[in-house]
Parts: structure tokens; C-alpha cells; sequence
């Protein structure tokens, strides 16, 4: 595993603001068409929230294209769809062609709406032998899942798949989600990790304890990991080694 990049903030607006000029500057430095995975969660909130109050006028929208690493089975107006949450906070409040936004039809059957999903991913990017993302952002659960890939379900990390139809442990909801190949096959990969109940995976899968090999999230693995923490997040992790 190549050595991430950890960057440590006081808090989560911080954070939001520093991965905002991280978002900008790989979107600037691509000649054309940008892609984009993102993730749900409060902290994508937060960062949704920023971009659509001070970024609508100077990020090229035009050529930034929005895809899901994970989605619920939910309806998009339901309260669960992370689209649903993209849409509310950024995607309503910033000019960007419809043709843009690629979502995870979460309505389908579950299989049905993998399959089409990866199709979808194929049609606009370029696939070699998997499609690449110029950007996937992860979230991390205190479980250490990542995208919608639990521990208990790991092995859908190495499927042959590019979509996968994972299981929530505790309520069953069925999620479509990135595989790990595709993931690991990105560009370049942001962590947003806030809070202190994650602090412990944190510093297991940074440090490289045998345990952390038991978390999804440990198996990201691409050419460029940026780990954006906030200062409860990394609270157990030694910043001097």
C-alpha cells in the first residue's frame, strides 16, 4: 500500500474548505470533462452546503460530472438517497447540465439497478479494463465500511463486478455500490473522516494493525489516497511518526 496523505483539521468547516481547494484544483487540471464519485453523509452535508453558498460562479460546472460510489435502494425523493441529499443541498443551487448527473436508479430492484449503473458508468467513462474515476470521495464508517461495503460482506471488495449489491448489517437495506476495483482504479481518492467514533478504525488502518485488514475501508488502495480528518477523527493516531 502506497503512503496516503493525511491532512488534519481543527474542524469540520476547516476540512470542508481545504477539500474544497483540493476539489478545485484537480477539476482545473483537467483538460476536459471531470469525474466525480461522490459519498453521503453529514460531512458531504457540510461540504455540499459550502459549494452551493461561495463556490456556484468560479468551479467550471459545466464540465464536472456527478456519479454515487454508493446508493440506497430508496426512491431519489426519499429522505435516505444520498442523490436525493446532493440534490437538495448543491445540485438545486448550482447551473449544471442535467446530462451531468449520473445517479444509481435506487427505485429499480436492487440487481436491476447495479446492472444498469455500471452500465451507465461504462457508456460515459473510458474503460480499459475498468472504468476510472478522476475523483472518488469515501466517507468511513465506525465500522470501518466505506462506500457500501461492510465488513461482514468484505468480499465484495475483490468482485469481478464493477457495481455490487451490498447488505446493511443491522437493517437489511440493500444498497448498490461501487467495487472495490473500480475505487482502487481512480485517479486520485479523498477520505472525509470527522468524529471521534472513528478515531479508533482511523488509527488502526493508518498505523497498519492486523485488524484494520477485517475493514473495507482499509483496502483502499489507489495511486493518490488523501486522508482529510478532522482533529476528533485523528485523535488517536501518532502525528509524529
Amino acid at each position: 500500500m502506497a503512503k496516503p496523505e493525511v491532512l488534519i483539521f481543527e474542524n469540520t468547516q476547516l476540512l470542508v474548505e481545504a477539500f474544497t481547494q483540493h476539489f478545485i484544483k484537480l477539476i482545473m487540471e483537467k483538460p476536459r470533462d471531470f469525474s466525480v464519485a461522490l459519498s453521503g453523509g453529514s460531512t458531504p452535508k457540510v461540504w455540499f452546503e459550502h459549494l452551493a453558498k461561495n463556490h456556484q460562479d468560479d468551479i467550471p460546472w459545466n464540465k464536472v460530472h456527478f456519479y454515487w460510489g454508493d446508493e440506497r435502494c430508496v426512491p431519489p425523493e426519499d429522505d435516505e438517497s444520498n442523490y436525493g441529499m446532493t440534490k437538495k443541498y448543491l445540485l438545486d443551487r448550482i447551473d449544471i447540465p442535467k446530462e451531468n448527473i449520473h445517479r444509481a436508479q435506487g427505485e429499480l430492484a436492487p440487481k436491476e439497478a447495479s446492472d444498469v449503473y455500471a452500465k451507465d458508468i461504462c457508456k460515459n467513462l473510458r474503460v480499459d479494463k475498468v472504468p476510472v474515476f478522476d475523483l472518488v470521495i469515501l466517507g468511513m464508517g465506525d465500522d470501518g465500511h466505506t462506500a457500501s461495503i461492510f465488513p461482514h460482506q468484505i468480499d465484495l471488495w475483490n468482485s469481478k463486478d464493477f457495481c455490487v449489491v451490498a447488505t446493511h448489517p443491522v437493517s437489511g437495506q440493500q444498497r448498490v455500490s461501487l467495487s472495490g476495483k473500480v475505487i482502487n482504479a481512480a485517479r486520485s481518492i479523498a477520505f472525509l473522516v470527522t468524529g471521534a467514533n472513528k478515531a479508533e478504525k482511523v488509527r488502526e488502518i493508518l498505523s497498519n494493525e492486523k485488524v484494520a485488514a477485517t475493514y473495507p475501508a482499509s483496502l483502499v488502495d489507489p495511486d493518490k489516497l488523501t486522508w482529510f480528518l478532522d482533529g476528533s477523527a485523528a485523535s488517536e493516531i501518532n502525528q509524529n511518526a
